[in-house]
């Protein structure tokens, strides 16, 4: 039991800015031990999202401000690290040449023109359909918890595409550590309306960036694991909305 709480809280480390080292506990040996965390990190930083959106609701915000304000509460919550990859993948393989190229291109923390298409199209999305439910509530938590789902999906069946970088410090996962997760995942998404929906579309986004960054620079990075979270849940509020 200790173990797995070591596992989530590394997981939360990696996934998130919450301020869990504070609980000074041991880290395990290996973060690849930890990836059966991420659907529930995911669902936590969901859950945080739901929690502010229900203060807006309480304080009487119209639903559009309301949306903005959970979205930046988990953003903040992130540290907008998904939102730093998908903003890099959109600049490296919509302005590289080459494979070489997208890769220097990804590793600059200057935003070009394609990442902030992508990073306000998706924010835009997010909000939007955040704003035209009555109770985001279960679509908050279990599109945080799909699209970590369809990040780790991505990350056990592509190779890294560096020889170094945190992607790279993740491979050869274990087996039951991935099986944990894709099945939290999966249950987690029960409780939407439409579960198998959810999960074809997740399904579709992982694998279809798993193509396409194959083809692009030859493996995963983790922009492109951070790209993949975002582009999955873009897809779930798709359905909600």
């Amino acid at each position: 039991m200790m173990e797995a709480l070591r596992q989530f809280i590394a997981a939360c480390m990696l996934l998130t800015r919450l301020p869990v080292w504070r609980l000074k506990l041991a880290m395990p040996r290996s973060q690849t031990a930890s990836v059966w965390a991420y659907p529930v990190v995911g669902a936590l930083v969901g859950l945080i999202g739901a929690g502010v959106w229900a203060l807006c609701h309480v304080a009487g915000l119209h639903a559009w401000p309301s949306a903005v304000i959970t979205l930046v509460a988990q953003l903040l919550t992130t540290g907008a690290l998904h939102e730093d990859g998908l903003a890099d993948l959109a600049d490296g393989f919509g302005g590289g040449r080459d494979r070489q190229r997208k890769l220097e291109i990804m590793r600059d923390s200057n935003i070009g023109s394609y990442g902030a298409l992508a990073l306000t199209l998706s924010s835009l999305l997010r909000i939007s359909a955040i704003a035209g439910l009555a109770d985001p509530t279960l679509w908050l938590i279990a599109a945080g918890a799909l699209s970590r789902t369809a990040m780790l999906a991505l990350l056990a069946t592509t190779k890294p595409a560096r020889r170094d970088g945190i992607a790279a410090t993740l491979r050869d996962l274990p087996k039951p550590s991935v099986l944990i997760g894709l099945a939290l995942g999966l249950a987690l998404a029960s409780t939407l309306p439409y579960p198998m929906l959810a999960i074809a579309f997740c399904g579709t986004v992982s694998f279809a960036l798993r193509w396409l960054t194959l083809r692009q620079i030859d493996g995963q990075t983790g922009d492109v694991l951070g790209a993949c979270a975002v582009l999955a849940e873009c897809a779930i509020w798709s359905i909600a909305a």
